[in-house]
């Protein structure tokens, strides 16, 4: 137990040379690969000829594989240990997914060989029942330890609480932790039951210790920033291997939201940003006793230098067919390339945001509606100028969601607002992008007293929002429902949340304003 403890001294000893009992771990690791099975492009949406002509394409799980079983080739054959991992979310974000409700994403993994897969949220989105093709098929480790399956009769005993792998003659530990906010960004029901994430895995950490594990992974779906404070308050952990926020870590990358690794104290975090377009490799020398004594690395980009796997790609060909007519049906033309990424959607005012409530708005005006509010986390890309296909409409709304029509009060919109920049700090996908409404809030504020200056557009003009007025809104069925913490419109009247979906409504907006002219005028004031 006591060399458990000497984490500070081995902080004071990351770049000493590793002696004879050393023992050196690679870690290959990916997160939020969002059924990102073909290769995307530099907006996150799936690469066309035309970008593989300008070798613009990244990823995709053919080239994914290719660079793990090469390095997990060499590492081996250079007598070194290597142990590949995925911190979640492989599920929901293409068309692969819509059509074949996670069971490809589950065989490539098992095709490439994961020796460990965290839970992420998105693996709920189709509802615990949903979770079922994904864990039959995986042949992968399942672990999530904050989570009680007990009262559920499909998922329990199918995950693990914790994991040993045993890598070299060592045992490598791997507990896990999902983020306790899923049922407001899924649907894992109610029978799935959230403990604490840091209860959960300092019990975890502490069983795996008992039973003379050194060596401990804590292989998460948190996000960035939570990853940190995991590696502060768990004693024991070695390692933290996330997902959830998508961010990219990098000693060269200026881009990059940190370092690779982000050490804090003696325990190294790390990520590998989303949808395949990177490879993490991470390298822990571990002295005899099972301290960390360095920990160093940087994460892959998987560019067409690197050529893909070919019996998976064939496999990827065969899986596109029954969909390429749907994706390549050209629905309009942008003038400009439209952001929805994630750093913008989630934070200020952008042109995808823009589009998609306008493009909701304008289906309901006639029926008296007066605003829109779309979750930025519901926008899962960006679009490049000129020709708009439908699959290029459905990565960026790949959910199927549907319209929502709904009647609350102005005092009702100001809460909503003030819930959808509560967690900006965090990136969360609860940040309100509208239309037919202004408004101003300050970050720098405590959460629940940052908005102000709603204004509701009457006319040619705008006016402040009367609180006691009804107003008629349209969001998706999601956000309605209580998703991303608008729990507000639960019970809002007249409500009606089976309307077109969202990505036909957004397609067919596009193709009556085109060539669509990507826009932002200042509808949301960022103090």
């Amino acid at each position: 137990m006591f060399a458990r403890f000497l984490h500070s001294a081995a902080a004071l000893a990351l770049c000493t040379g590793a002696a004879q009992a050393d023992f050196t771990l690679h870690v290959l690791h990916v997160n939020d690969f969002h059924s990102r099975i073909e290769p995307i492009n530099k907006y996150d949406s799936t690469c066309t000829e035309k970008d593989a002509a300008e070798d613009g394409c990244f990823g995709g799980v053919a080239r994914m594989a290719a660079k793990i079983n090469a390095l997990r080739d060499q590492i081996k054959a250079e007598g070194g240990n290597v142990i590949v991992l995925d911190a979640g979310d492989q599920s929901q974000g293409s068309l692969m997914f819509t059509t074949y409700k996670g069971v490809a994403e589950a065989e490539f993994m098992g095709a490439i060989g994961f020796d460990a897969m965290a839970l992420g949220n998105h693996e709920f989105d189709n509802g615990p029942e949903g979770v079922l093709p994904f864990l039959d098929k995986a042949n992968t480790k399942l672990v999530s330890g904050n989570l009680d399956f007990s009262q559920n009769n499909l998922l329990a005993g199918k995950v693990n609480k914790h994991l040993v792998l045993d890598v070299g003659g060592e045992k490598i530990g791997i507990v896990s932790a999902l983020a306790t906010d899923t049922p407001e960004t899924a649907s894992p029901g109610k029978t799935i039951i959230f403990r604490d994430d840091i209860d959960s895995l300092k019990g975890d950490v502490a069983e795996l210790e008992a039973q003379g594990v050194t060596k401990i992974l804590a292989l998460t779906h948190v996000g960035y920033k939570r990853d940190q404070e995991i590696a502060a308050a768990v004693p024991g952990l070695d390692a933290v291997v996330g997902g959830h926020s998508h961010t990219l870590l990098s000693n060269t990358d200026e881009k990059a939201a940190g370092p690779y690794p982000t050490m804090v104290g003696a325990v190294p975090v790390v990520q590998a940003y989303a949808y395949s377009k990177y490879l993490g490799h991470l390298i822990l020398t571990f002295d005899d006793a099972g301290v960390l004594k360095e920990a160093k690395g940087e994460p892959i980009l998987l560019d067409q230098s690197i050529a893909p796997d070919p019996a998976l790609e064939a496999k990827v060909k065969d899986l596109a067919g029954p969909i390429e007519e749907l994706k390549s049906k050209v629905v309009a033309e942008t003038a400009a390339a439209i952001d929805g990424s994630r750093d913008a959607c989630r934070a200020v005012e952008c042109a995808m945001g823009n589009l998609v409530a306008e493009a909701m708005l304008d289906r309901v005006k006639d029926q008296g509606v007066q605003i829109a509010i779309a979750n930025g986390g519901g926008l899962r890309s960006s679009i490049d100028a000129g020709e708009v296909t439908m699959g290029e409409v459905l990565t960026v709304l790949p959910f199927q969601n549907t319209l929502s029509t709904f009647t609350v009060t102005g005092a009702t919109v100001i809460a909503a607002l003030e819930n959808g920049v509560s967690q900006i700090e965090d990136g969360g996908g609860r940040f309100p992008q509208v239309a037919g409404m202004k408004y101003t809030f300050d970050p720098a504020a405590p959460a629940g007293s940052r908005v102000s200056d709603v204004m509701v557009k009457e006319g040619d003009g705008f006016v402040a929002i009367d609180p006691a007025k009804d107003y008629l809104a349209v969001s998706n069925n999601y956000v309605r429902g209580g998703g991303d913490g608008y729990k507000m419109f639960i019970d809002a009247k007249d409500a009606y949340d089976f309307g077109p979906d969202l990505a036909d409504v957004t397609a067919e907006y596009l193709a009556k304003t085109g060539p669509y002219t990507p826009f932002t005028d200042g509808r949301i004031t960022r103090k």
